[in-house]
């Protein structure tokens, strides 16, 4: 397996848990709005999306630009396995279809 997909992989990684973090900071009221864009979770959160996006661009440089949305969409399962364990959201049989349809779309590509 070439290194660049593994870099790329943590990337995506790191960008689900940057949506993470931005996610449980709006699900918070603030007093102010100036507290809503400046704390603890929105700036760790857009400082890991900017870490993601400099390991992307770095990964790029050994991989095919083609690879890259495939590797991408693996963000959508990694968000929603994220969601379940620290936002108790349900995995319904609709999600996990979607996910299917996502991972069989990276299994055929990569085939």
């Amino acid at each position: 397996m070439n290194f660049s997909i593994l870099i790329l992989i943590g990337s995506v990684i790191i960008a689900s848990f940057a949506q993470i973090l931005l996610k449980k900071s709006a699900a918070k009221t603030y007093s102010s709005p100036i507290r809503e864009y400046l704390n603890v979770y929105v700036i760790c959160g857009y400082g890991m999306m900017f870490l993601s996006m400099f390991i992307t661009v770095l990964a790029y440089r050994g991989l095919d630009f083609s690879n890259v949305p495939v590797i991408e969409s693996l963000g959508y399962v990694v968000v929603m396995l994220l969601s379940y364990f620290f936002f108790k959201e349900k995995i319904t049989k609709r999600k996990i279809l979607g996910m299917a349809v996502i991972l069989l779309g990276i299994f055929v590509y990569y085939r």
